[in-house]
């Protein structure tokens, strides 16, 4: 589902990524380890498309995507990966329904379509009372699955999650951890997780780590 070959990025004299090969299969689940500083996000944010590297390519189900630019880029970032962020980034001023929506209606969908889709997540997570609650009438966890349900909104291939559960209690952690499994098996989804927890990553089907912008070990 996603190859990397030979990803450099530098900022400044800082060389952050040092020519990384992946590839993750079709629904697998994948952590990326290592120290703060090693890479790792920065690495999620370029197959995310959030980032552009220096040098190398990046395939998406054997697409090259690495040349896409602009719309063409946004559209395809928005239709085929979600993310989900250590701080989930919802809006203040909308009900989780209305968060869940935005990445619907920015691929075109109808008021009426994203609703039913948004509605029909949020009742997968648990979230059937929370609807038209708005995320500080949540508990931490509670929002971070919204933020869950978001990512889900538009079917992705691809969820990148960068610390996940960094920001949760134990409880919530656990639940989140084995709802990452749940998507996969659920929906189908290739999952990429960058995370210093070593429970969730001993949980995933292969584990890589990175250390000054190489991939060291597998």
């Amino acid at each position: 589902m996603i190859k990397t070959a030979g990803i450099t990025k530098a900022y400044g004299d800082l060389r952050v990524l040092k020519g990384i090969d992946i590839e993750v299969a079709d629904r697998e689940v994948v952590s990326i380890v290592g120290a703060s500083g090693a890479g790792k996000t920065t690495l999620l944010q370029i197959i995310g498309t959030l980032d552009k590297p220096d040098s190398g390519t990046i395939f998406f189900d054997g697409s090259d995507i690495s040349r896409m630019k602009g719309k063409m880029l946004a559209a395809f970032r928005n239709n085929y990966i979600g993310f989900v962020f250590q701080f989930h980034q919802l809006l203040p001023e909308f009900t989780a329904l209305e968060n869940v929506c935005i990445p619907a209606y920015i691929a075109g969908k109808s008021k009426a379509e994203a609703e039913a889709k948004a509605a029909d997540l949020l009742g997968f997570l648990n979230l059937t009372d929370r609807l038209d609650h708005k995320p500080s009438e949540l508990s931490g966890g509670e929002q971070q699955r919204v933020a869950v349900a978001r990512a889900l909104v538009n079917n992705p291939s691809v969820i990148l999650a960068d610390e996940p559960s960094g920001n949760l209690d134990s409880e919530n952690k656990n639940e989140l951890h084995k709802l990452f499994f749940k998507l996969r098996d659920t929906f189908g989804q290739t999952i990429i997780i960058v995370t210093h927890d070593r429970q969730l990553a001993d949980m995933s089907d292969r584990i890589l780590q990175i250390k000054d912008g190489l991939i060291i070990k597998e």
